[in-house]
């Protein structure tokens, strides 16, 4: 576990004092994916090097498993800075060096044996997706490529945690994915502990565990990405979930569309966490006499399960229709009747 007490950050500029991170408390469970959002400004790429200490706090604690880093000489940090790999926005990679050589490089800093160094670099190459590209310069990557170069180095110690600065910010959407997705796998198949900073929810929403939202140095909202999205509190989180899922329920048109239907009735489908409720509509259409017809809707997959919201049209005798509520009611998913006959 990372455990964050008061964790505090003070700039002094010639004119004033900046609080760029304040007082935070956070609890991260080992082995998960924890995100951090916040819009420009919010503190949180400095929060991330706090916790590695490229920047020094200046108040609070974090402490990973036993250690208490902040307390660390300088001997004692390289040696923790070892088990906590970091990949950036910008890649950072060593634009003389092959793929093969810029993962290699902490290991050299390490003194790990060439032979040890070569075994563990290809079994980074393979596991990032870059098998047949050790011999590459980066000048000859795709930006996707580069990442991918930049999540190896990062794991070339084996570390416990992976630090993550806006790794996906400066890629295209398409590429983003296909990052998230390796960061997903390295989570599965390695257990380590992954810190997420990002400003675009669609990240938070795709592979974190839990997230915690940032303005103006302070965590103002935090807790499973599911129950953030569904309810979520303050403002600025709400503005995030709308970069997602758009604008809440609630301004849906539900005048218009009862006037797009001349029979049946209209049903909102609320759908909250429960992956074995993907196949509902189906599953309604193949065992219950009755015409389904989807008018809108927008469910996003988290890691949790669905979440999101559909409206359906159901036509068919009322008793058939009776049974088909109580069923989906019998699931997670919660059931609003529209309209009716």
């Amino acid at each position: 576990m990372i455990k964050i007490q008061q964790l505090s950050k003070t700039f002094q500029t010639a004119n004033q004092s900046i609080q760029a991170v304040d007082h935070i408390d956070l609890s991260i469970e080992s082995g998960e994916i924890f995100g951090v959002i916040g819009y420009s400004g919010a503190g949180k790429s400095t929060f991330i090097r706090l916790i590695n200490r490229l920047e020094e706090p200046t108040d609070g604690t974090v402490t990973v498993g036993d250690q208490n880093v902040t307390t660390l000489n300088k001997q004692e940090l390289r040696a923790t800075r070892q088990e906590m790999g970091m990949i950036f926005q910008h890649f950072n990679l060593l634009w003389s060096r092959t793929v093969s050589e810029n993962i290699a490089f902490p290991l050299e800093i390490a003194g790990v044996p060439k032979a040890e160094r070569k075994e563990r670099v290809d079994q980074l190459i393979d596991l990032v997706g870059l098998t047949g590209k050790g011999n590459a310069y980066p000048s000859q990557l795709s930006g996707g490529e580069k990442q991918r170069v930049g999540i190896a180095r990062a794991l070339a110690n084996q570390p416990k945690v992976l630090l993550c600065d806006e790794a996906t910010s400066a890629l295209d959407p398409e590429t983003t994915d296909a990052i998230l997705s390796l960061l997903v796998d390295i989570n599965e198949k390695l257990g380590i502990t992954i810190i997420l900073i990002t400003h675009e929810m669609h990240v938070i929403q795709k592979i974190c565990h839990n997230v915690a939202v940032m303005e103006n140095g302070r965590v103002i909202e935090q807790g499973a990405v599911l129950d953030v999205f569904s309810n979520p509190q303050q403002l600025v989180t709400k503005r995030f979930v709308e970069q997602v899922m758009g604008k809440p329920d609630e301004e849906v048109a539900e005048d218009s569309l009862i006037q797009t239907i001349s029979s049946g009735q209209i049903l909102k489908l609320q759908f909250i966490g429960e992956s074995t409720n993907q196949a509902l509509i189906s599953q309604v259409a193949k065992d219950y006499d009755v015409e389904l017809n989807i008018l809108q809707g927008n469910i996003k997959q988290t890691q949790a399960g669905p979440y999101g919201s559909l409206y359906i049209q159901i036509t068919g005798a009322k008793a058939i229709v009776d049974q088909v509520i109580a069923y989906i009611r019998s699931t997670s998913v919660k059931v609003e009747v529209i309209d009716n006959d």
